[in-house]
């Protein structure tokens, strides 16, 4: 079988590299991909020309794409070709797709739809409200921090002494959510947001929200909904993203500074608790609803003794967990995929690893500003054997001039993450900053503290 890969990050680079471990799967093509996916065993870059899969003729060309190479299955990586419909085109086309359809893609790419899916199926979460004025956003905020206002969707009033969380309502690739300490700085994000529109259309609509306490864990999981069918979410080990730029905590929201699974201190009483309040209702609204929803989500969860509230959904996998959950999966990725649309999730198989990952993302100087591009990666191949490390490539490609080369040059913010095991976190997290200390670019930053914050 052969098997498309949609998209050029991170994420992409370990779904391509679990796929090919398939002895089912002959070839695995990634589009656009990145140089990391063009180096990897059985896979191949889809032609550039095929254009981007978000737009109607990029997906007209992959189709296109997929009928002449024979590929047998799609699994879509990033959220913004889910939203624009791609699922719904290949389905129409009598093409096997992994992925949620447009409709139920709005679980991620709007908060304010979100929220009230959220709402009306009894899922715990932050409590909210949605604005599209933004006088009415600046009037709700000012009284938040004067502590005459509570969210009418909270279970007790807001506390003045908690930050306001601002969220652009649509698709933001992870710019779109400030923790706002203080009026003025709430005013600030959302005069950006509203006004100013620093996120085009993404934030012509706000969702302030209730800040939680606690620590955060993602929940990766795999999903089979169709109307009429009885549905079915199977979670995958947890997981935890470091958004933070610097060590701490501290400085800017990144795409992600890097992730371990699973999370120590997500405890079995907390993931039954998950199951509970977040996970079965959950499933009850998409199959009220009448969702085609047959691809992967993601539970951003604020976790505080035992007891989890819903911060997001995401309607694919994570970047950076996947690169961390991925390496546990004692199971054949491609079986999966296959399972997750015609109707067998429910029975198949879904086995773990022992031991634990640290996964680190190295990442250009400037990041999450603006950031250098162009200078040669360079690996310590025999350092890196000796690590057992993976390295999965987000912002690099080949040099145009160099493609019959192996060499790659960074392309982007977040440039690869070193993802290692260990029989336990510790050792994870030693084979992952041994497995750093083997590749070198110039400008190149790292958090040290991954899975230790």
């Amino acid at each position: 079988m052969k098997v498309l890969v949609i998209g050029s990050g991170g994420r992409e680079h370990a779904m391509a590299w679990k796929l090919a471990q398939s002895e089912r799967v002959a070839k695995v093509y990634a589009a656009p991909g990145n140089g990391g996916t063009a180096n990897e065993a059985k896979c191949e870059n889809a032609p550039a020309a095929l254009g981007d899969p978000a737009t109607d003729a990029g997906q007209d060309a992959l189709m296109g794409f997929v009928r002449r190479e024979g590929i047998g299955l799609t699994v879509v990586g990033p959220e913004l070709p889910l939203a624009e419909g791609i699922v719904e085109k290949f389905r129409a086309a009598g093409l096997a797709i992994v992925g949620p359809g447009k409709k139920e893609a709005r679980l991620e790419a709007s908060k304010g739809f979100s929220k009230a899916f959220m709402r009306r199926y009894g899922v715990r979460a932050a409590g909210s409200e949605t604005f599209t004025d933004p006088a009415e956003a600046l009037n709700y905020a000012r009284n938040h921090f004067n502590g005459k206002q509570s969210s009418l969707d909270a279970a007790q009033p807001l506390d003045v002494a908690r930050p306001l969380v601002v969220k652009a309502d649509g698709l933001a690739a992870g710019k779109g959510v400030v923790i706002a300490g203080s009026f003025a700085e709430a005013e600030e994000s959302i005069a950006a947001f509203m006004k100013d529109k620093s996120l085009g259309a993404a934030g012509s609509v706000v969702v302030l929200e209730e800040f939680l306490p606690g620590r955060e864990v993602s929940v990766l999981a795999a999903v089979s909904v169709e109307p009429g069918r009885k549905g079915v979410i199977r979670p995958f080990v947890s997981a935890r993203d470091h958004k933070r730029r610097f060590e701490g905590g501290r400085g800017p929201n990144t795409g992600g500074m890097g992730a371990i699974a699973p999370v120590p201190d997500f405890s079995a009483a907390a993931q039954r608790d998950f199951d509970t309040a977040i996970l079965q209702p959950t499933l009850r609204g998409m199959e009220a609803e009448g969702m085609d929803y047959r691809g992967f989500i993601f539970f951003g969860l604020m976790v505080q003794d035992d007891r989890c509230s819903l911060l997001e959904y995401n309607v694919r996998l994570g970047d950076p967990e996947t690169q961390a959950v991925l390496p546990l999966a004692d199971f054949d990725f491609a079986d999966l995929c296959t399972a997750i649309p015609d109707g067998t999730l429910a029975a198949f198989p879904l086995t773990w690893k022992p031991g634990a990952v640290c996964a680190p993302v190295a990442a250009a100087g400037g990041y999450p500003g603006s950031c250098r591009k162009g200078d040669r990666i360079t690996i310590n191949e025999k350092a890196l054997e000796k690590t057992g490390a993976r390295i999965f490539i987000a912002g690099a490609q080949r040099a145009a001039a160099e493609l019959h080369t192996t060499e790659l040059y960074t392309s982007g913010g977040r440039v690869l993450a070193a993802s290692a095991w260990g029989p336990c976190a510790d050792e994870a997290w030693t084979n992952a900053y041994r497995a750093l200390e083997a590749v070198s670019f110039e400008g190149m930053a790292y958090r040290k503290d991954i899975g230790r914050e």
